[in-house]
């Protein structure tokens, strides 16, 4: 049987740990809210009812802290953190009005802190890799979600279709559309729509397309 000593120092250990997880959590809250720059900890020692003393032996300092908290939502999947593993749910490959239902409704929830993420990645470099992480799955999401419009597409013209996809499927088009314009969230999807079929629409860079798709085509239609 474990020793009065050694339950004692699980309960410690367990209630060190749900205080980190509290601390987090007013972090998380606060940057939804404002910038790093624009909180203090003070305000996070009040929010997660506990003092600044503790917060610092627990974090060491206000940096470390908000890097440990995004890291931990991050591999948590929370939906405060745009990088989060399974951010994006899955749609019928080439569907666009799904796909773009889909990123739209995660921006809806989360994208004005991803955007405030943005803005303090100059001022934090530590956030990098946070921020990083989210580029990487969007850009997953773009191969998924669009994969049939990019197989019909060789090489150079392949990578400017998914690069522009990219584009128009991301954050700050969202942003722009959404905060920057004021279009409600049904007149953003639509522009959106509109891009992505455009691009998928366009046969070449130059307008022209490889003598072995002409001759394809011709045959198909003759």
């Amino acid at each position: 049987m474990k020793s009065k000593r050694a339950y004692v120092m699980i309960a410690r250990s367990a209630k060190a740990e749900a205080t980190r997880e509290r601390i987090c959590e007013s972090v998380m809250h606060l940057y939804r809210e404002r910038s790093m720059s624009d909180f203090t900890l003070d305000d996070v020692a009040n929010r997660a009812e506990t003092t600044v003393q503790t917060v610092l032996r627990a974090f060491k300092s206000k940096d470390n802290l908000v890097i440990q908290a995004l890291d931990r939502f991050t591999k948590q999947g929370s939906p405060f953190v745009v990088g989060r593993p399974g951010g994006f749910l899955p749609t019928p490959p080439g569907d666009i009005a799904a796909a773009v239902r889909e990123i739209v409704s995660v921006y809806e929830t989360i994208g004005d802190l991803a955007v405030r993420h943005l803005g303090d990645e100059a001022r934090n470099p530590a956030l990098k890799p946070v921020l990083d992480l989210g580029r990487e799955n969007h850009c997953t999401w773009v191969k998924r979600s669009f994969a049939p419009q990019l197989k019909a597409r060789t090489g150079s013209a392949r990578n400017q279709l998914f690069l522009s996809l990219v584009v128009a499927t991301d954050l700050y088009t969202w942003k722009i559309l959404r905060r920057d314009q004021k279009l409600t969230q049904p007149a953003t999807e639509a522009v959106m729509r509109g891009m992505i079929v455009a691009l998928a629409n366009t046969e070449h860079v130059n307008g022209s397309l490889p003598l072995a798709e002409l001759v394809g085509r011709r045959k198909s239609t003759a």
